[in-house]
């Protein structure tokens, strides 16, 4: 997961600079008064996603799979843990009838 958060961190830095090119060369218009620097990040962070989306589909299932494993196996010791909690109800209540 951290793997996929620093590639989508460097595919927006990425984006940032190039927006940053377009900006002060001119292609793109600046922001209003002081807001050039925001405008920069907003258009950054609106570009970036598609391309991380398409760009970084094959790291981003790996990351789901990871953490999917993740839930099972959380899923496999609570019900363990119920199991254990059951067997020894059951034989506190056996022991206690006789």
């Amino acid at each position: 997961m951290l793997r996929y958060t620093l590639m989508r961190l460097g595919v927006f830095a990425g984006c940032l600079v190039v927006v940053w090119g377009l900006v002060y060369s001119g292609v793109v218009p600046r922001g209003l008064g002081s807001s050039n620097g925001m405008w920069m990040v907003l258009l950054s962070m609106v570009i970036s996603a598609p391309i991380s989306f398409v760009v970084l589909r094959k790291e981003r299932d790996r990351a789901s799979e990871r953490i999917v494993q993740r839930v099972d196996r959380a899923k496999a010791n609570l019900d363990a843990n119920r199991n254990q909690e059951d067997l020894a109800d059951d034989t506190a209540r056996a022991q206690g009838a006789s």
